[in-house]
């Protein structure tokens, strides 16, 4: 039985699809779901068996992230089982390889789609290097479009060339696939290395300060996306106000889109017949050795922090 409002595609019953989306989302249930399913033969190949954590929205609720799936899964999403480091658990990830799997997501209101940068049966290899560019503000899309060309550059000087695309928030990812040589050590360091050579390249610009107040105004090159990191996935919505989603640029055309172009009701009309985010990806990449062993001298940013937090707090207090 279908109530109001309902309907039923892939096996798959859809609910409350005339609901609003969330507070200020300016969408629909019904919007979210005919985005995902009209964009579903590009997102599931960005998806295709990594460990997904998703954003879910449920009517009242403030927006939470969920990484193990649910006791009420259906027995036909695939999942795969993942140490968490950080909740000491093993957790039960989902894997959405398929139509059904995205359609069910989306009837849970699942607006986000957060994968690792490994596969799940190949978990001791990130496929891609990604850097993660934070503006300093809500208006500063520009910069950070400029802090793009940087990376671009120290990139290139390294021999390496990547793929460009809004976060869907306020900033842009850029990542460079790597061959499976490098264990994640290594392409971590190479990620540091890379956000090091475009600070170089302009200080004023940009800066790789992981402390917030140490940022002065710039662009924060986010170094940190790397081994069991998560980051949003190409064409994925956002739980911000008119939903917009992912959307892969090409790096000629950055400096004339904005973060808000792309939303659930206009991406799909700006797609054309092809996946850009196939098409603009480069091939995996080896990383050169002497990127892997300057990013090795540079301190890992979250665990400097923390060090230089507790110093901050001490001097505070004395």
């Amino acid at each position: 039985m279908c109530g109001m409002g309902d309907e039923v595609r892939d096996d798959v019953t859809l609910t409350n699809l005339d609901q609003p989306l969330f507070d200020g989302a300016g969408a629909t249930k019904r919007d979210l779901v005919d985005y995902l399913d009209a964009v579903r033969d590009r997102i599931i190949p960005a998806l295709h068996d990594r460990p997904l954590s998703v954003v879910r929205v449920r009517v009242g609720q403030e927006p939470f992230m969920q990484k193990n799936v649910p006791k009420y899964t259906p027995s036909w999403v695939n999942t795969v089982t993942l140490w968490a480091e950080s909740s000491r658990r093993d957790v039960s990830y989902a894997l959405c390889n398929d139509r059904r799997t995205l359609l069910w997501l989306a009837n849970q209101r699942a607006v986000e789609y957060h994968t690792t940068l490994v596969r799940a049966d190949r978990w001791d290899r990130v496929t891609h290097l990604v850097l993660d560019l934070d503006p300093p503000g809500a208006d500063a899309f520009a910069q950070t479009v400029r802090a793009a060309h940087l990376v671009r550059e120290a990139l290139a000087g390294a021999g390496l060339v990547g793929a460009v695309k809004t976060s869907g928030a306020k900033g842009l990812h850029i990542f460079v696939p790597v061959d499976a040589a490098a264990p994640i050590n290594d392409v971590a360091a190479a990620t540091r290395a890379i956000a090091a050579r475009a600070e170089r390249i302009d200080p004023v610009l940009a800066t790789t300060a992981f402390i917030r107040e140490d940022r002065e105004g710039k662009v924060f090159l986010d170094s940190t996306r790397a081994g069991g990191a998560t980051v949003v996935s190409a064409y994925s919505p956002r739980v911000r106000p008119g939903v917009p989603v992912s959307f892969p640029v090409a790096w000629d055309d950055l400096d004339s889109v904005a973060p808000a172009d792309f939303t659930v009701r206009t991406a799909v009309g700006l797609l054309g017949a092809g996946d850009l985010w196939v098409e603009r990806m480069p091939a995996p990449q080896p990383l050169p050795a002497d990127l892997i062993a300057e990013g090795h001298e540079i301190p890992i940013a979250r665990v400097q922090a923390m060090h230089e937090g507790k110093r901050r707090a001490r001097a505070r207090r004395q």
